[in-house]
């Protein structure tokens, strides 16, 4: 039922305007303000300016929800997250993330006080008739769980993994963007077309799956193709994958796929 205000990406200025918007209006109604922010966008890879959002608690009045899917599990000294590596992660208020990501299950979880939890528990339409997850999953989440916090050794080999793959693509002069974690989005020019023909090489012959993106995502002519290595993945994978990369770019700038990409189109 409340006024929604857009900020434009992490731009604390924008942020500040649209405060002081929604203070306006608060004091008004006597309601109160929930500033949202992504711990990782998942596109990119940066981080949120969590740290930047936090002092202006100074300030403006209002909480904080932080959506982590990207950043639990993998940043901080313990894995915490986004909040805890800029570390600011008690002051955030209301704080969500995916088992879906770093934990390798589904579901999802929200921490925040008791009293934020009870009201969500009681009053969000979506709790109303839902049941609780499956007890293997729950069994499985707490093993993970178990395994971030005790297993430093896990996260560590996780980052060698992504630290070797960023390093050896910006040797090799692909544009990686400002990603600040695991998510490592590789930026190429090229159509839709051409996307759909060199994401099916990079499976079919050299066995590497990643995520396309393309407009209305990103602007029109551009490819991002995101990988996310993992901490089971070891240097022959990244060695692969580097080499496969060095290759389909050749192809795409030779024109090999838009050929490709067009028969396909004459014979649909």
């Amino acid at each position: 039922m409340g006024k929604r205000f857009t900020y434009q990406h992490n731009d604390i200025d924008s942020l500040c305007k649209n405060l002081d918007r929604a203070t306006k209006i608060a004091e008004k109604t006597g309601g109160g303000i929930l500033v949202i922010s992504e711990g990782v966008f998942g596109m990119r890879g940066e981080q949120g300016k969590i740290k930047e959002i936090v002092q202006l608690k100074n300030k403006y009045k209002f909480r904080l929800l932080v959506d982590d899917a990207h950043g639990f599990g993998t940043l901080g000294p313990t894995g915490a997250g986004a909040g805890e590596e800029q570390g600011v992660q008690n002051e955030i208020d209301v704080y969500f993330a995916t088992f879906a990501k770093s934990m390798a299950s589904t579901g999802a979880f929200i921490a925040a006080d008791e009293m934020i939890i009870n009201y969500l528990k009681y009053n969000m339409r979506s709790q109303v008739f839902a049941k609780s997850l499956q007890m293997q999953l729950v069994v499985g989440a707490l093993k993970r769980l178990d395994l971030i916090k005790n297993y430093p050794e896990i996260r560590q080999n996780l980052w060698s993994n992504v630290n070797n793959l960023q390093n050896g693509l910006k040797e090799q002069d692909f544009d990686l963007g400002t990603t600040q974690s695991c998510v490592t989005p590789v930026f190429l020019k090229g159509s839709i077309h051409e996307a759909m023909v060199m994401v099916r090489e990079l499976r079919e012959k050299y066995r590497i799956f990643c995520s396309i993106v393309v407009y209305p995502v990103i602007p029109k002519g551009l490819i991002l193709l995101r990988l996310i290595p993992t901490a089971s993945h070891n240097i022959e994978d990244i060695n692969e994958t580097l080499e496969a990369f060095s290759k389909i770019r050749s192809k795409l700038k030779d024109g090999t796929y838009q050929k490709i990409a067009q028969k396909i189109a004459v014979t649909t």
